[in-house]
């Protein structure tokens, strides 16, 4: 089974920057491809951006392209989420999402098997 562990959000002025950790634990998470979604109050879950296994290639959502950087260092097993110029629309909660054995990168929720807690990421305006 595979362990996921959130940290860094928190609250945020407008144009500011927040950096986001997902720690992983388990079998073949070197292997894994790795998600981070959010959630607002009232809404789907919907996808932020993906990293491949190697951190070769990644994928980010239209609204945050620009703005947010994922990435990845396997040695530590952590993948990172590094968000600037953070809006209001951005306030959500924020989950890390792992698929092991997988080589591409998945945008759907469903594609993913194992999910952390979530962090509360809130931007003020």
């Amino acid at each position: 089974q595979v362990q996921l562990g959130e940290s860094g959000g928190g609250l945020v002025q407008a144009g500011g920057s927040l950096r986001l950790s997902c720690a992983a634990s388990g079998r073949a998470v070197g292997t894994a491809a790795m998600g981070w979604f959010r959630q607002a109050p009232g809404k789907e879950r919907e996808f932020v951006a993906g990293i491949n296994w190697n951190g070769i290639n990644t994928d980010y959502a239209d609204s945050v392209k620009g703005r947010f950087t994922i990435s990845r260092d396997n040695a530590k097993n952590t993948v990172y989420l590094q968000m600037n110029s953070l809006q209001p629309e951005d306030t959500a909660v924020y989950y890390c999402a792992a698929r092991i054995l997988h080589f591409g990168v998945p945008t759907l929720p469903r594609e993913y098997a194992y999910w952390g807690q979530g962090t509360q990421v809130t931007v003020s305006s």
